[in-house]
């Protein structure tokens, strides 16, 4: 039995209460607290954009020039394309650990990191088309370690790509960078991605010249892997301009390798050398051994009697 104080004519006193009462508050207040902070059931959508019941956000063309705040945690697909959105926050972005699409294309996204996308392991799709992105850097989509498709299209002053930017992708199967900047790019990584089988890199001003040979050399041998490889051609030098990477391919390993390297005649440097140096020897040697053969002839017999 359980009391509590009740007024009774202006006089305040004791009542008895049952005890399962406030065990059933507490459990209301449990439950309510519960629904509160539960992110599936949050009502919370933002400002102009629509939210549904399969957790699809959509924010497209509402000219947002930031990204959208009281987003439901549980979001599952993120469209916030068509805005002038400058920059994704880390922080906001990375509450968002259920998301596995985010089209973020058509923007005015300048610079991502990887700090951008650290606690998106389960981002399958991201679109960073139609914006003004500048360089790719180390690591940048390193934590996205279920991404199976990027479109990083169409960002005009996008000239540079870390060779490392996608060294953790290993569920990556599709990758477009086409109608960038992009002159050179190391394939070291690319080549190494198990699931990558489409990759997309016309409408780009590419070198033919030995410093990108590898990435001729690469559409030559699996030309099957690349969208558009009629149109993935040279932009340099003047000499190449027009012509297919694939076509090219075969023709700079041959150019590139026919003189020596820097190494190359380092070494020959040093074995010449070495050659000149055990020659030199070999003479010396010879010469004091022919000089003491000849001042033993020229000694007197009783000389070398003595």
């Amino acid at each position: 039995m359980h009391h509590c104080f009740c007024t009774v004519g202006g006089v305040m006193r004791f009542a008895p209460q049952s005890s399962a009462q406030p065990l059933r508050l507490i459990v209301l207040l449990l439950f309510t607290a519960r629904v509160n902070t539960s992110p599936m059931l949050s009502s919370g959508c933002p400002d102009r954009c629509v939210c549904d019941d399969q957790l699809v956000v959509q924010c497209a063309g509402q000219h947002l020039t930031t990204f959208p705040v009281n987003l439901p945690l549980a979001t599952r697909q993120l469209i916030i394309s068509n805005n002038r959105i400058v920059e994704l926050p880390p922080l906001a972005l990375n509450y968002l650990s259920d998301l596995v699409y985010l089209d973020c294309s058509n923007n005015s996204l300048t610079e991502i990191s990887e700090s951008t996308f650290g606690n998106l392991r389960k981002l399958a799709y991201l679109d960073l088309s139609f914006n003004t992105l500048i360089h790719i850097e180390d690591r940048t989509f390193g934590p996205l370690v279920s991404l199976v498709m990027l479109r990083m299209t169409d960002n005009p002053g996008l000239s540079e790509m870390h060779q490392d930017a996608f060294v953790e992708n290993a569920a990556l199967q599709v990758l477009d960078v086409s109608r960038n900047n992009l002159t050179v790019v190391n394939i070291t990584s690319l080549i190494a991605l198990p699931a990558l089988r489409s990759v997309g890199l016309s409408g780009n001003p590419w070198s033919c010249e030995c410093d990108n040979e590898d990435l001729c050399l690469w559409v030559h041998l699996e030309g099957f892997k690349f969208q558009d490889e009629g149109q993935t051609v040279c932009g340099s030098p003047a000499d190449m301009q027009g012509r297919r990477l694939g076509e090219v391919g075969i023709q700079l390993r041959t150019l590139c390798h026919q003189t020596l390297g820097s190494w190359d005649y380092l070494f020959f440097v040093v074995i010449g050398f070495v050659i000149f140096a055990a020659g030199t020897v070999t003479y010396l040697n010879s010469f004091v051994f022919t000089f003491k053969k000849e001042i033993t002839r020229s000694t007197p017999q009783w000389q070398q009697a003595q």
